[in-house]
């Protein structure tokens, strides 16, 4: 972490000032994971906002780049059920059918008869939504990277190993079902 950044990190917040306040409110609890989760859902909402204005320059919306950019990341044929787009993607298959219906009539994905099962289906990206997907990974990537820029490298590799961490703290399915005492 370079100089400027460390000045950035050891100044106060507005989570700084919600944690000081919520202690002189409450001495009786312990607020600390406020520190990271309000951080969390505040660097979230400003993704967001990195993200929008990156994919506004191709014309896509957040959740049309994550479906094209599953199919994109499943290599040649690019192609997924509607089954794999939806543990991907983690939406209601009642919102992945009214998405995937949305991108077929942009021409940007096409559906398929499953060879194997007629009666099956399979979502191709077409070669319009692969190029657009590449053109807003590519503007993403370069959006990401400048937000990044106060980070070294190694700053980013510790940061990325805890976020990932704590992603494994928080979903449910790595927790081993314990009975309660």
């Amino acid at each position: 972490m370079d100089q400027h950044a460390r000045n950035r990190a050891a100044q106060r917040d507005a989570v700084d000032e919600i944690v000081l306040d919520w202690e002189r409110e409450r001495p009786d609890l312990d607020v600390d994971p406020l520190r990271i989760f309000s951080r969390v859902k505040r660097i979230a909402k400003q993704l967001d906002a990195v993200r929008k204005k990156a994919f506004g320059e191709t014309g896509l919306e957040l959740w049309e780049f994550d479906v094209l950019s599953a199919l994109r990341r499943a290599g040649a044929p690019h192609r997924l059920s509607p089954k794999q787009l939806l543990a991907v993607t983690l939406v209601s298959s009642g919102t992945m059918t009214n998405r995937i219906d949305r991108l077929a009539q942009r021409g940007l994905v096409e559906r398929e008869t499953d060879p194997n099962d007629g009666r099956g289906i399979f979502v191709r990206m077409t070669e319009p939504g692969r190029a657009l997907v590449d053109d807003a990974l590519t503007r993403l990537v370069a959006a990401e990277r400048l937000v990044l820029s106060d980070l070294d490298p190694t700053a980013r590799d510790d940061l990325a190993g805890s976020l990932r961490v704590l992603s494994f703290a928080m979903d449910v399915d790595t927790h081993d079902e314990r009975p309660a005492s």
